[in-house]
């Protein structure tokens, strides 16, 4: 039996990059010792059926923590900022847990194997958006002199969601921790802690972006035990485009020593002439090489 499981969610829309995640886990041999599990927040029948040949377990997503209906606005996939909190309500069966978005892709193995490790007695596997390259982490509005409003990823949705000012500020500066690849154990003390905070963004704040609040409050305001993993095991392309190694034939960080892309990881999308490559897989980007070359390539995942 399949202790461990790797877990997304999509509606109709984004059923192709699912399809693309689901595809770049299974083309490893490894992954056949893991369970893929999929939450349902709109797939149509007949997606539905194409997944049945190709994962473990396909559950429909529920409101975990009730919210307003003003707020939902008939927008299932929102249910995604909830659900990923309750993973073994829904898929009780596993003892480890990887949760990978599905505007995500698997590069690298090895990266699959780090989360798995990572999440070991009880501890989050998690990736911080701060790396090389990176030349801003926090946005500020300088009035005068000394004087700034802050306007910080965490910091803004804290204020929204009426969190006190004193833990807004603990989480001012903080490096943003991005919810879209983490691991937990089954037992782990880390999903009540992440529940408790999950209900306190949700009363007041939007409901986007609210599990990532509620992660980033457990982890540098409750302190949960965390295992901080490199940027390539969650590279999110909009914040820091990768190289290409044409000898290798694969994506790798854009500096030295050019670690290999572990997960690649298209939230926010990569937009050309406003549309969003996670929409449609024609649009390419510019590239650098290792070999000093500039290359035009799509980011999405391809056999």
């Amino acid at each position: 039996m399949k202790k461990k499981a790797i877990v997304s969610l999509a509606d109709a829309n984004y059923f192709p990059l699912l399809e693309e995640l689901i595809n770049s886990i299974k083309r490893f041999n490894e992954s056949q010792e893991i369970a893929i599990c999929v939450l349902d927040v709109g797939l149509t029948e007949d997606q539905k059926k194409i997944l049945n040949n190709k994962v473990d377990d396909i559950k429909i997503a529920e409101w975990d923590i009730q919210v307003p209906e003003r707020k939902v606005k008939g927008k299932e996939w929102l249910k995604s900022q909830v659900s990923r909190a309750f993973l073994p309500k829904y898929f009780p069966n596993y003892e480890k847990y990887l949760w990978i978005d599905s505007d995500a892709w698997v590069n690298d193995w090895n990266c699959i194997e780090t989360y798995f490790k990572a999440c070991e007695n009880g501890k989050l596997g998690i990736t911080q958006t701060i790396g090389p390259g990176y030349k801003i982490t926090s946005k500020v509005n300088w009035l005068i002199g000394k004087l700034a409003i802050i306007k910080s990823q965490n910091f803004k949705h804290a204020v929204k969601s009426k969190i006190s000012y004193e833990k807004a500020r603990k989480l001012a500066f903080a490096p943003h921790i991005n919810i879209g690849v983490f691991s937990l154990e089954k037992n782990s003390p880390t999903w009540k802690i992440w529940q408790n905070n999950l209900k306190q963004t949700l009363k007041a704040g939007n409901i986007f972006g609210s599990e990532g609040l509620a992660i980033n409050m457990s982890v540098y305001i409750d302190d949960v035990e965390t295992e901080f993993l490199p940027l390539n095991c969650n590279w999110i392309t909009s914040n820091l485009l990768p190289k290409f190694d044409e000898k290798q034939n694969t994506f790798v960080e854009p500096y030295l020593p050019n670690y290999k892309i572990g997960i690649m990881h298209l939230a926010a999308g990569i937009w050309k002439n406003g549309v969003d490559m996670r929409i449609d897989k024609s649009i390419k980007v510019e590239l650098d090489t290792l070999s000093n070359k500039k290359i035009i390539k799509s980011l999405r995942f391809s056999n």
